[in-house]
């Protein structure tokens, strides 16, 4: 007996769609980071990607509980003296609700390079559409 280890390019990704609507941010952030890590898989192995790609729609519909609305701030750097900025959450939930959500889901990744794969099978769009019909998403739906 030995265990199964999967192979790269061996399994074939699938593609989830994911409204936001009205979900708690942390919470979503972290199902969406085991599906892209693929720990929903029984074929999951830790140095391969057997994760899956997803598409988040409405992320500027997702909302955070407590006082995280007035408290949670995001930082920017330019690589310049004097370059850094904050963002608060207010702020940052109508410019660039996309970035909320990528920010909060890479921080619950590896920090390496398949990490860095994970996050770039991550689509997030702000409004109810997305321009990958073709792949033929399954919908997901967290309770």
């Amino acid at each position: 007996m030995s265990t199964y280890l999967s192979k790269t390019g061996e399994l074939k990704p699938e593609w989830h769609v994911v409204d936001a609507t009205g979900l708690v941010l942390g919470r979503l952030a972290a199902k969406i980071a085991l599906i892209l890590q693929g720990k929903h898989k029984p074929t999951y192995t830790p140095h391969v990607d057997t994760g899956d790609f997803v598409i988040v729609l409405n992320a500027d519909k997702v909302r955070v509980t407590g006082r995280k609305a007035e408290v949670l701030a995001y930082q920017t750097y330019t690589e310049y003296p004097s370059g850094q900025k904050l963002w608060p959450y207010k702020e940052m939930i109508v410019r660039r609700p996309e970035k909320v959500v990528e920010v909060t889901v890479r921080r619950m990744l590896p920090k390496s390079r398949l990490g860095r794969k994970f996050l770039a099978k991550l689509k997030v769009y702000r409004g109810g559409t997305h321009p990958h019909q073709a792949q033929m998403p399954k919908e997901l739906k967290f309770s």
